[in-house]
């Protein structure tokens, strides 16, 4: 099983990165699939969860500017960001949990390396 997260980088305020997240070993559709983040010195903070039915829900911090979403076929998980703020800048992990979808980053089953993003002018 493995979660690989790419799409990371340098941006400056205002704009937009997508993060995709691959998964190998098992099939995502079947599991609720979020992101989260982790700024240096800060808890994991939950950002956003899909469940297997569809249902995407958001963190207050991002609502209206991130956008969750996944391709099936592909087996990926995507992460749209537009209107990207300083405070935005972390190290993002996408996650899988066979049982539950929450914000609580305890019931995540699976969990990614991380893909960097860091906005700044």
């Amino acid at each position: 099983v493995q979660l690989v997260e790419s799409g990371g980088g340098l941006v400056q305020p205002g704009g937009s990165l997508r993060l995709s997240c691959t998964a190998s070993g098992f099939t995502i559709k079947n599991f609720c699939m979020a992101w989260f983040r982790q700024a240096p010195g800060n808890q994991r903070e939950w950002v956003s969860y899909m469940s297997t039915t569809g249902t995407s829900r958001y963190a207050d911090s991002v609502k209206g500017r991130f956008t969750i979403s996944q391709d099936n076929a592909e087996n990926t998980l995507y992460l749209q960001m537009n209107s990207l703020k300083p405070e935005d800048t972390a190290m993002y992990y996408c996650a899988a949990s066979g049982w539950i979808c929450s914000g609580d980053y305890g019931v995540y089953n699976y969990w990614g390396q991380g893909t960097q993003v860091t906005v700044s002018s």
